[in-house]
């Protein structure tokens, strides 16, 4: 299984800053052969993107994207807008998606249906609440967010990113211990929902990940990679990233 490094820019960098990320990143990562990486720009940035990274193995993803094709929907970009930019992928249920914006399970679950239908690939994100695992619901959570948001999804072009909300950009990152649990859950839960097409589907950590802890978290036998958010703003450090090293 191919490792996938996903970087989600949330609302930051113009157009002349992603171009200038990608015309850095590029020769960094060009003999970097066996982790599948996406750049997850703003909107505003997607089709420069594109441009930028024509000619390398680099994917392009959008954060989120709307259910219908088109219409009287102010503001929003459709999933076939999102191919014409050059998106390979697009994040969707993303945790500041469900928090600042009320995309709840079946939204998502709608969202993900008309991803798949255009095309796109889908990082499809869960994760709990500090009071959620607190109080010892994240497997409740997690299995609700899974069972609602993926009904009747396709397990082909599917990733799943478990993000913590309490580990969000808040410098605080789930132990191996943990996270391996939560990704053997998940891992189980899609088993149950696909049999052994799960077997395929990638499962990524989010949440606070640096260079500094992704060695340790990608030993863990069912993390597939990161959807990493601040410590992918700079060439530098989203390089150290991908180019991880596993613990023994």
């Amino acid at each position: 299984m191919k490792y996938c490094m996903a970087a989600n820019w949330k609302m930051n960098k113009t157009v002349p800053e992603t171009v200038e990320f990608i015309k850095a990143f590029l020769p960094m990562v060009k003999d970097i052969t066996d982790v599948e990486i996406v750049i997850s720009p703003p909107f505003t940035s997607l089709y420069a993107a594109s441009e930028s990274l024509k000619g390398s193995d680099v994917k392009l993803s959008a954060q989120d994207v709307f259910w219908e094709e088109k219409g009287a929907f102010t503001g929003e970009v459709s999933p076939g807008m999102l191919l014409d930019a050059g998106c390979r992928y697009v994040i969707i249920g993303h945790s500041e998606r469900r928090q600042y914006f009320h995309d709840d399970d079946t939204v998502v679950n709608k969202k993900i249906k008309a991803a798949h239908k255009a095309g796109l690939g889908v990082i499809f994100c869960c994760g709990e609440s500090l009071e959620e695992r607190e109080s010892g619901r994240t497997f409740d959570v997690i299995g609700r967010e899974i069972q609602t948001g993926l009904e009747g999804v396709s397990a082909e072009d599917l990733i799943i990113a478990y993000e913590p909300i309490w580990a969000i950009g808040t410098g605080k990152t789930a132990t191996k211990e943990q996270a391996q649990e939560v990704h053997a859950f998940i891992r189980k839960t899609l088993k149950t929902a696909y049999g052994s097409a799960a077997d395929a589907i990638r499962i990524l950590y989010g949440g606070s990940v640096t260079p500094e802890n992704v060695d340790g978290l990608m030993a863990c036998q069912d993390v597939n990679g990161a959807l990493v958010g601040g410590a992918s703003l700079k060439p530098e450090s989203f390089y150290k990233i991908v180019s991880f090293k596993k613990e023994s």
